[in-house]
């Protein structure tokens, strides 16, 4: 595959790094970027071609990915449509519908949009890929196969399950990094270093994690297993019912899914 990415950030950057990683040559690999400084460092780190040229970086190149902010989409599609004509187009842009980027890319039709998460920047993401109906079979395994660099995909079926992706795996790490900075708090509260508390949260949630992936119990099963009558857990996990910590997480997620498809509707009047 070539591949050219219109944007150089860090999602870019590590997509780079997780192809190269993964056997792809740098010689196949191209971004697009205007800043001088980061123009650098993609060619030192990963020694791929970079160029500050739109036509120049598209060119030969077979799959295009649109890594650059939301609010920057349409006036880079713009730039783009031009030199798309058959080629498969990824698009990482968070909110921003298939069906507006296609208007935007003179109704291009080869387009997979793709919601990944921040822990791809070390290998372990996961992403919810949607794709229009005329991407074939083989520009979907060659998304999957760029997308797999920085973890895990999912395809879902209907674009608006891409929200729910958003609320639940693209917000999620911020859910994680919340409870952890509780679980240090309490700890030091209780006595604790704020190193040994973070410590201890952090490998209790990448443990639990590990157990649940390996488990053929439900999660709820995995939780009794866990909360022993009369002892210290259920104490905590009552106080948490007491509290609907449940019913606030699960509204909390209905929060983001409806920001999501906001911020589509809002993208799309651009």
């Amino acid at each position: 595959m070539k591949i050219t990415f219109i944007g150089g950030g860090n999602m870019a950057g590590a997509m780079i790094g997780g192809l190269i990683h993964h056997g792809s040559a740098p010689s196949h690999i191209c971004a697009v970027e205007t800043d001088a400084l980061r123009r650098q460092q993609l060619a030192e780190t990963y020694g791929v071609t970079v160029t500050a040229s739109m036509p120049d970086g598209i060119h030969d190149n077979e799959i295009v990915i649109l890594a650059v902010k939301p609010q920057q989409l349409h006036a880079v599609a713009n730039q783009a449509a031009q030199f798309l004509q058959n080629k498969l187009v990824i698009s990482i842009a968070a909110g921003v519908r298939t069906s507006d980027l296609s208007q935007w890319l003179n109704r291009h039709e080869f387009i997979i949009r793709a919601m990944p998460n921040t822990p791809a920047l070390i290998g372990e993401g996961i992403t919810g890929l949607y794709a229009l109906p005329l991407v074939d079979s083989q520009q979907k395994e060659q998304a999957a196969t760029i997308l797999e660099a920085i973890g895990t995909v999912i395809w879902v079926d209907e674009e608006v399950q891409l929200d729910a992706v958003t609320a639940l795996s693209g917000s999620g790490p911020a859910y994680v990094f919340y409870f952890l900075e509780a679980m240090q708090e309490a700890g030091t509260q209780l006595g604790l270093t704020a190193d040994t508390a973070k410590q201890l949260a952090m490998q209790t949630f990448l443990g639990a994690t590990h157990l649940a992936a390996q488990s053929n119990d439900t999660l709820a099963t995995l939780r009794m297993k866990v909360t022993s009558q009369g002892g210290t857990t259920e104490q905590a996990l009552l106080s948490m019912e007491q509290a609907d910590i449940r019913g606030a997480f699960i509204r909390a997620m209905h929060a983001a899914c409806d920001r999501s498809r906001q911020m589509g509707e809002i993208f799309g009047r651009t």
